[in-house]
């Protein structure tokens, strides 16, 4: 079992680290950009993931640990648990890994900095070079105890929630919708009967409403869920298009703004099944062509992986099934 040590941690010389971490025996493989734009103003977003379970490895984990900076180190030891330190490693081991693939080999997972918005929304920090231009990156990072994501796109912010399918709910679903949902959101949930779809449908809406104010970065103060209501409607091939061969009838997924504060409406959603145990809602904005009131389809790529080890491609397999939402 995996232990956290803060002797361990003060043992570390990440100064006296080589910047070459390609050369080691299992590098990171980089990979392309998310596509900016396409004829039909389709944007790509990459959704990168991670299952703690599969990560057992001490020595890999200590690998891990030597990403981190001092701050992160700190954090992660200042969680009860071994099992929450765990996450939290993986948390920040994955965000830095995962952008440092888009970099082409130039920034080592271990020297990017990151600095947060005036809502606390994370960004990164990038070291400019005369040499080299960084690229215009957004991203956003979501867990559960089982999964944990990192979503990234090109010039258009993003925000991301992955849930627990089978995720228990303390209160009453209706009294806690009615505390948090929009009148119409509250209505589609009254209409079902069966308890159980109806926890399903609660847990979709709570994680693409958790994806929107993500998206915003304005914090959930600034964006409160009773502020807006997500509506889907029926809508073959729209909304979100998955990169690979793969034919779906899916959802039109978008947000209306209700009441005295003005949310920007120009995003677009994705909902998919993830590993077959997630519900992962996906928000990134428009491009301005297609304007607030247009619809333009979401090119998704989906990667399961274990930074230095391996990375599956998973579009277009049964651990992505992209679904229809609420059926509005």
């Amino acid at each position: 079992m995996f232990l956290f040590r803060r002797r361990a941690f003060l043992r570390m010389n990440i100064h006296g680290l080589h910047n070459n971490f390609c050369s080691a025996h299992s590098p990171l493989l980089p990979v392309q950009l998310p596509s900016r734009i396409n004829d039909g103003f389709c944007r790509e977003s990459h959704l990168w993931y991670v299952l703690p379970e599969e990560v057992k490895s001490e020595s890999l984990l200590n690998r891990y640990s030597e990403l981190l900076s001092p701050s992160e180190k700190d954090n992660v030891l200042g969680m009860r648990g071994e099992e929450l330190k765990k996450r939290a490693l993986l948390a920040r081991a994955l965000v830095r890994t995962t952008i440092s693939r888009y970099t082409n080999h130039r920034v080592d997972p271990r020297s990017l900095k990151f600095k947060k918005n005036n809502h606390g929304k994370p960004e990164v920090e990038w070291q400019i070079a005369d040499d080299w231009q960084p690229p215009p990156l957004h991203f956003n990072i979501s867990h559960t105890s089982s999964l944990i994501a990192c979503g990234v796109t090109v010039d258009s912010p993003i925000g991301i929630d992955v849930e627990d399918k089978q995720r228990k709910l303390k209160n009453h679903i209706l009294a806690f919708a009615r505390r948090y949902f929009s009148s119409h959101e509250v209505e589609h949930l009254t209409s079902i009967s069966d308890i159980e779809i109806q926890r399903q449908q609660f847990i979709k809406l709570w994680t693409l409403k958790e994806a929107y104010v993500k998206a915003l970065g304005k914090g959930f103060s600034s964006a409160p869920f009773k502020t807006f209501t997500i509506r889907v409607r029926d809508a073959a091939k729209r909304g979100l298009h998955l990169s690979g061969d793969i034919d779906s009838e899916i959802s039109e997924i978008s947000v209306e703004s209700l009441g005295p504060v003005n949310l920007t409406t120009n995003w677009q959603f994705a909902l998919l099944e993830l590993a077959g145990s997630h519900y992962a809602a996906i928000c990134m904005e428009k491009h301005k062509a297609v304007g607030e009131k247009g619809n333009a389809p979401m090119k998704l790529t989906v990667r399961r992986t274990i930074p230095f080890v391996e990375d599956e491609c998973v579009t277009g397999t049964d651990a992505v099934l992209p679904i229809g939402g609420l059926n509005c």
